[in-house]
């Protein structure tokens, strides 16, 4: 079975590849796997999903 979390990170104005890649390799160690990143009405969000430990 997977588990999904949904991450709305607050990027700002500089350094925003800095700070995506930053995220995403925190989660990568938590053993989290991009889903699916996307842009709506400003906002990005990043989806990420593992197996969930039983």
């Amino acid at each position: 079975m997977k588990e999904y979390k949904v991450v709305k990170p607050s990027l700002g104005w500089r350094d925003r590849s800095e700070k995506l890649e930053e995220i995403l390799n925190n989660h990568a160690k938590q053993g989290w796997v991009l889903h699916t990143v996307s842009k709506h009405e400003g906002y990005v969000q990043v989806i990420f999903e593992r197996n969930k430990n039983r």
